[in-house]
């Protein structure tokens, strides 16, 4: 790409960033794109190397080695949906067959797991990643997240937050994997609350642009007001439609299958997403950026898990991180790639050497610095740590 298509591409793109439509340093133009240091600029001393070293970190690849990457494939992205329905109609026809026993137990796993998978699919399309056509993107991610009670649209507004501004006090995310390591007693305790459904509200409000306060800086975000009026107008109409498909859901169910089917609904599949799905989506959250102390670059900011070798990262990937979620820092580092070449990508910077010193663990290993004790307040920042470690 010569010079004047290349700052024509950048500006595109920083303008379509300070309006709200793109995940800023998505990379899928293949130019570089400048970091929009405002936000950075009111953070605290303590925090002002936050994401200092991403524009670095992404040069890692030259623009024809992640072209490839970036290639979308319909075929593969159907076949994780058409994996992610299998595992559904599996739950359902178990949860059938298991009526009235307490094997139902088996099957209620299985879905809630299976509608994590949906989240994940969800995820893909609101990165325009699921389907190369946007409008088919977004129709499918749309009625995926129907079916798991999420606004796609309304997450897509919220996500690129958490991608543009990670771990900065404009992050929405950072009041779910913030702060740690909190002490063991402190995520036991809310990962129980999560499995009863206490905070599937939480959740619910968060995929409607409502995050929780970041307890760090008692900021409240509304994802909303930092957007497009084009977006934002998208994600309220497609608020009502979420609502108006569980509101029509069990009326269909009852008029299709009596009061039979209706309790089959609410036990095989309100129940799950209300309690099963709710410890696994704080689980993953937290795995992928719980107890890191560097956040100057997605290298550090981001943890990828390892989901082979040992029998905990394989039970990991049945569990936490279906359709290659465990590669979390790749996907920061480069949001354009889709999930099925995550591990090609990973692979890659592994052979570059790039990996060295990065966010890359066994899942025990993450597991015991998420279930540590508390972190002391004497904890080095992000900068103190890099200072420690140059």
């Amino acid at each position: 790409m010569d010079e004047p298509l290349m700052e024509a591409s950048d500006h595109a793109n920083a303008l379509a960033a300070a309006k709200g439509e793109e995940f800023r340093d998505d990379l899928r133009a293949i130019c570089q794109i400048s970091q929009d240091t405002s936000s950075t600029a009111k953070a605290t001393s303590a925090a002002a190397q936050v994401g200092s070293g991403n524009a670095a970190a992404r040069k890692i690849l030259l623009p024809a080695e992640l072209a490839p990457f970036t290639q979308l494939s319909n075929a593969r992205s159907m076949l994780a949906v058409l994996q992610t329905l299998g595992l559904i109609a599996l739950g359902i026809a178990g949860g059938v067959a298991t009526w009235g026993t307490p094997w139902i137990i088996a099957p209620i796993l299985l879905l809630g797991i299976a509608q994590h998978g949906l989240f994940i699919l969800s995820h893909e399309s609101a990165h325009y990643r699921l389907l190369s056509n946007r409008k088919l993107n977004d129709a499918l991610g749309r009625a995926i997240g129907f079916a798991g009670g999420v606004s796609m649209l309304t997450y897509r507004v919220t996500h690129r937050l958490h991608h543009n501004n990670l771990y900065t006090s404009e992050d929405p995310d950072t009041a779910i994997h913030g702060g740690y390591p909190r002490g063991k007693a402190y995520l036991w305790r809310k990962l129980a609350q999560d499995v009863v459904g206490l905070n599937a509200w939480k959740t619910y409000a968060y995929f409607f642009g409502s995050p929780a306060i970041n307890e760090q800086t008692g900021t409240k975000i509304n994802p909303l007001n930092d957007t497009s009026p084009e977006l934002r107008q998208a994600a309220r109409a497609d608020r009502w439609w979420v609502v108006g498909f569980h509101v029509a859901a069990p009326i269909v169910v009852l008029l299709l299958g009596n009061l039979h089917g209706l309790f089959l609904y609410v036990v095989l599949w309100l129940l799950p997403l209300l309690t099963v799905l709710q410890p696994i989506l704080r689980l993953r959250a937290i795995c992928e950026h719980g107890a890191v102390f560097d956040f100057s670059s997605p290298l550090t900011a981001a943890r990828s898990n390892n989901t082979r070798g040992s029998l905990g990262n394989v039970l990991a990937r049945l569990f936490l991180f279906p359709h290659h979620v465990n590669y979390h820092l790749e996907h920061h580092l480069y949001p354009a790639v889709p999930h099925y070449n995550l591990p090609r990508l990973h692979a890659l910077l592994e052979l570059k050497g790039a990996l060295q010193g990065a966010e890359v663990r066994d899942v025990a290993d993450t597991f015991d610095l998420i279930f540590a004790l508390r972190r002391s307040k004497n904890t080095p920042t992000s900068t103190e740590t890099s200072h420690a470690t140059s």
